[in-house]
């Protein structure tokens, strides 16, 4: 139930149907009696900055989760970002601090190594291979690297997206080998889509799945359906695979503990979410 001491957490971005974060804090917030509700709200671009500084100057916003095609955008609007946030040149999560300062840091990078991790790919030391240098992407890049990843390959059809998320890698890790230009998986032992391909009927797929060996471990951030199609070639090739909403689930925590409201486990959150395809 929505009272008056309800507290606002805005989900942003543009379209919301695929949005999956309101059926899973929303049912975990009512189980432990915390009074906050995430509530999606579609803005287009050109409305965004205008309505973002808006939605702060009411009184019950607490905060903002902000999702495509936003989180780059965002990093200049708010008044602090986190080195993740700088590092990965986008922002997806926005803190009124108790002075009125926005704050802007950046989980989806942390919520994607995490669950690489917890099905038994080490990161450390391997070879990786993002495709898609937009606010998800970078953001995954930046945390392989703090992650220990010993190269990591950028493919962008935007190219100057890759080379600029190339030097801000090379900037932070200089032991680090990037390399832009070729979304060419061959020789990665992880292999990341990060592109929107996927979304809609008839996309093509972001990466030849026929280069990719058995061995290579393959992360998908499409929510649109759980097993995308290209998911679906990864997994009869006999590749260990991560559907989108993992990365959802694992980083769920930390964004609660960024919030303020206590933190979770991904097992509790999809013992209660609702989540629907």
């Amino acid at each position: 139930m929505i009272t008056g001491r309800t507290k606002l957490i805005v989900h942003l971005g543009f379209p919301t149907e695929s949005f999956k974060a309101p059926m899973i804090y929303n049912p975990w917030f009512e189980m432990k009696g915390i009074d906050v509700v995430v509530v999606p709200v579609g803005v287009e671009p050109p409305n965004y900055p205008d309505l973002l500084k808006s939605l702060f100057r009411t009184t019950n916003v607490h905060g903002a989760l902000v999702t495509m095609p936003h989180k780059v955008m965002t990093t200049k609007l708010v008044d602090e970002i986190t080195t993740t946030a700088k590092i990965a040149g986008a922002c997806n999560a926005v803190l009124r601090r108790p002075d009125g300062t926005l704050l802007g840091d950046m989980f989806d990078g942390a919520g994607f190594t995490r669950g690489v991790e917890r099905k038994g790919k080490r990161i450390a030391g391997a070879r990786a291979l993002v495709v898609g240098c937009g606010g998800v992407g970078s953001a995954i890049a930046a945390s392989l690297a703090a992650a220990g990843a010993s190269a990591i390959g950028l493919f962008d059809p935007a190219t100057a997206s890759a080379e600029a998320l190339g030097d801000r890698l090379r900037q932070h890790y200089h032991e680090l080998e990037v390399k832009t230009g070729s979304k060419d998986p061959v020789g990665y032992d992880i292999v990341v889509n990060a592109t929107p391909l996927g979304m809609k009927p008839g996309d093509p797929l972001p990466i030849d799945v026929s280069r990719i060996t058995s061995d290579t471990f393959v992360g998908e951030v499409v929510m649109k359906e759980e097993y995308t199609p290209f998911l679906r070639a990864a997994r009869e090739k006999g590749c260990t695979i991560q559907v989108g909403t993992d990365m959802l689930f694992e980083q769920i925590p930390a964004y609660l503990e960024f919030f303020g409201f206590g933190t979770s486990t991904p097992e509790e959150l999809r013992s209660v979410a609702t989540l629907k395809y």
